[in-house]
């Protein structure tokens, strides 16, 4: 499928880009030609009797057990901590008391 100059513009237009590097609108349209390209060849696949795909998997909601767990205690958190003051982290105030 070849595409003009008419319908870059308008895709430009409602994408917002700007296509005013001609060297850029050039490598455009041969970009969008290419994957045009690629989609019309979908065209030439037989699906006769192949069902519409709906789900990737035939599986349903693979959910794990929500299991509560202690993967790091305070101190290996606290460990590395620059300024700490026993179980909490110290860091300068970002609010006023004003």
């Amino acid at each position: 499928m070849k595409i003009d100059d008419a319908t870059l513009d308008r895709i430009s237009e409602l994408a917002r880009l700007d296509h005013s590097d001609p060297a850029a609108r050039k490598a455009i349209l041969a970009d969008m030609e290419r994957v045009l390209g690629f989609v019309e060849k979908l065209n030439e696949v037989d699906t006769t009797g192949v069902e519409p795909l709906i789900f990737m998997t035939e599986g349903e909601n693979n959910l794990r057990e929500d299991v509560a767990e202690i993967t790091i205690t305070k101190q290996d958190a606290l460990k590395n901590a620059p300024v700490k003051d026993s179980d909490y982290f110290k860091v300068p105030r970002v609010v006023d008391k004003g």
